[in-house]
């Protein structure tokens, strides 16, 4: 799915109005309806008391919109224009009139000057923030904050339209009691990039996006910065196996890594690259792991340095298709001069992780040694020691664009809301759970990665299905271990479940489950 920026959405408005020969005014009417369908459907006519706020701008014209078909449909509302500017959109004021016009309970106005003590909403109640949408380029003033904090106080249920009022679309919140704390939003025709971020992601507990029929030729021939991936935009991506296929097809993985204490991440590292399809796996390891190694997976080849402890001469006459590196591999002088020399004289594509990362923040000049379109994933504060401090998400995401240009590399963010970054462009996972906030869960998106490699899929697209995959591995196994008790072997168990859930269809309701909903 794409996400649109905030310039794109005016664009894809002002041509959809143009090319279905409609007003401004007639697609807001078609956007508050369509949120008015959203509540009716599941409130089916309740008499749960409605406080819709309303701005003066082209939000609150939505908030009236839904507000009016409210009232006709017989619901318990009440409608509160946020009036502390004298700018008001040409949409708003057609609204205004056209709500008066069904009720004798005019909006009531809220001014600048004045308090909210004779608004009286109850936890029981509900919320509707139509206040400010994703025009907003400076902070709410101290009487808007106040309101949201009695949205706050009142612990109702929120429901945001299209974005939480107060929350910018491109830029970081400067004070958080300044924007309004959404249960649910509802977001017209895509979600925000401001929904995925660790710092802006908490103002919405949930997200929706409406269709409110933008241009289809425009959503479809315009190019975004952001897309959401989930299964229907990996599914393109998956190589079926053909029937005379055998194990040199799919390609050779060499996991390098491990030091005394560390052979597990490897271990796990190799496991997954087996599981995600690679046709052959070799672990490159010191010594202490030679035993451990091949005892525990008896389908990975084992390479052994010369070293007991760690690595210290990077050496083999092998030919592998991926590199996956840094996995346990530790950053002692010998282990650091062997991964230079390494680096010197590799060609082959690299997944690095872990130390692998650790060990070029530590000595910066190696990255101009890195192949083409390399596949670096730290963690926070491997990314920290990488491309610097940020101050805010939004710098994050700038700093990390461009270091993937200056390197040409493809650099994952890893979180909850894992962010795969090459060049200008950025991918949003939506698969895992905090469940994958365990030890060697790093490693298994590294082997994963590396094997997809191996079998041929290009580097970008390695790695946004390799982080699907992950994710979704983790998804399966949660309904069986929970959150506290998964671990990284448990996301490997059910990376060929991931595979399968690739092809299955939704499951339908039942006819039981249908009556319920209508």
């Amino acid at each position: 799915m794409k996400l649109f920026s905030k310039e794109q959405i005016y664009e894809g408005d002002k041509l959809t109005t143009e090319r279905q020969n409609i007003s401004s005014t007639d697609l807001m009417e078609r956007a508050g309806t369509q949120i008015f369908n959203w509540i009716h459907k599941r409130m089916q006519g309740a008499q749960v008391p409605i406080h819709v706020f309303c701005g003066i701008g082209n939000n609150g014209g939505d908030g009236l919109v839904l507000a009016r078909h409210l009232i006709t449909h017989g619901y318990n509302v009440v409608t509160y224009i946020v009036n502390c500017s004298d700018k008001r959109s040409k949409d708003f004021l057609i609204n205004y009139d056209r709500i008066k016009n069904v009720t004798k309970n005019w909006p009531k106005m809220l001014s600048c000057s004045g308090d909210f003590s004779e608004i009286i909403i109850n936890e029981q109640d509900i919320i509707v923030d139509a206040v400010f949408g994703i025009g907003l380029n400076r902070p709410p003033n101290d009487w808007v904050q106040e309101l949201f904090e009695k949205f706050r106080a009142s612990k109702a249920f929120t429901l945001s339209i299209d974005i939480p009022s107060g929350l910018y679309t491109d830029k970081a919140v400067e004070d958080e009691k300044a924007v309004v704390n959404a249960g649910y939003t509802l977001s017209f025709q895509s979600p925000k990039l401001v929904f995925f971020l660790p710092e802006t992601a908490k103002y919405t507990v949930q997200w929706e996006a409406l269709d409110i029929g933008i241009d289809r030729d425009y959503l479809m021939q315009t190019e975004t910065e952001v897309e959401l991936i989930s299964k229907y935009e990996v599914l393109p991506f998956y190589k079926p196996r053909q029937k005379f296929a055998h194990k040199g097809d799919f390609g050779h993985v060499m996991i390098l890594g491990g030091s005394h204490g560390k052979i597990g991440a490897v271990n796990l590292a190799s496991r997954a690259a087996l599981s995600s399809g690679a046709g052959l796996v070799t672990a490159y390891i010191p010594k202490c792991g030679y035993h451990s190694m091949q005892s525990s997976i008896p389908e990975v080849m084992v390479i052994t340095d010369e070293n007991e402890t760690n690595i210290s001469n990077i050496n083999f006459d092998i030919e592998p298709t991926a590199i996956g590196v840094g996995v346990g591999l530790g950053t002692t002088t010998e282990t650091a001069k062997s991964f230079e020399t390494f680096l010197k004289k590799n060609k082959t594509p690299l997944v690095i992780d872990a130390d692998g990362i650790n060990l070029l923040s530590k000595k910066k000049t190696l990255l101009k040694l890195l192949p083409e379109q390399s596949i670096l994933t730290p963690h926070p504060k491997e990314l920290e020691r990488l491309v610097g401090k940020w101050s805010d998400d939004f710098e994050k995401l700038k700093k990390v664009k461009a270091f993937s240009k200056k390197y040409n590399s493809i650099v994952l963010i890893k979180g909850a809301n894992s962010i795969t970054v090459y060049q200008d462009k950025l991918y949003i996972n939506t698969t895992g759970n905090p469940g994958m906030a365990t030890a060697g869960s790093g490693d298994v998106l590294t082997g994963i990665i590396s094997g997809l490699i191996a079998q041929g899929y290009d580097f970008l697209a390695a790695t946004i299905f390799g982080v699907y995959l992950h994710g979704r591995s983790a998804d399966i196994s949660l309904e069986d271990y929970g959150y506290q008790s998964l671990i990284a072997s448990h996301i490997i168990d059910t990376i060929g479940e991931a595979y399968i859930d690739l092809f299955k269809k939704p499951e339908q309701p039942s006819q039981e489950e249908e009556g319920q909903e209508q």
